[in-house]
């Protein structure tokens, strides 16, 4: 009886190993730091067949209120220099700023987040634009970012989202 179990469970075993090797990719996590370097949060970036599912949860964020959550290109999170250090917006296509912007949006952009009463983030985002792996679009060892205010996702070059008030380098 066993050697006719044997042929289906060996076929099942590659068929779950193929499948999970397509989607392997080591997670990437980040720590987030406000403006005076003290932790406030993390992400989880986890690889998918089509982009990376980003799951947040930060404190500390404007109570009440919606404010932009992007991938900017640099990996450096200096709170003196009130993450300026992080660059700009990932964008390796040169495309225009927003998801209502005729030729955008920038790999780097995310949907806006939702900040409750107590001043907590927690959301999970998709992002198709990016990639964990290798690749132009890779975002590991870039910096994700938290700014005080909402994306207009139309303002160029960078949504009017207003300061940046929390980073995280994608690790």
């Amino acid at each position: 009886m066993f050697r006719f179990l044997k042929a289906p469970c060996v076929a099942f075993s590659l068929c779950a190993a193929g499948v999970a090797t397509a989607q392997d990719s080591p997670a990437a996590q980040a720590s987030f730091l406000d403006l005076k370097g003290q932790p406030i949060g993390t992400a989880k970036v986890d690889s998918t067949q089509g982009g990376v599912l980003i799951a947040l949860e930060v404190t500390g964020l404007p109570a009440s209120s919606w404010v932009a959550f992007h991938v900017h290109e640099s990996g450096t999170c200096d709170p003196a220099a009130h993450y300026e250090t992080a660059g700009g917006h990932f964008n390796p296509s040169g495309t225009e700023h927003g998801f209502r912007s005729t030729t955008g949006p920038h790999a780097g952009d995310m949907p806006n987040i939702w900040v409750d009463a107590e001043g907590r983030a927690k959301a999970e985002l998709f992002n198709p634009f990016v990639v964990l792996t290798e690749g132009e679009t890779l975002i590991r060892g870039r910096a994700l970012m938290i700014h005080a205010g909402a994306d207009d996702h139309v303002t160029q070059p960078s949504g009017g989202a207003g300061d940046r008030l929390a980073c995280a380098v994608i690790e």
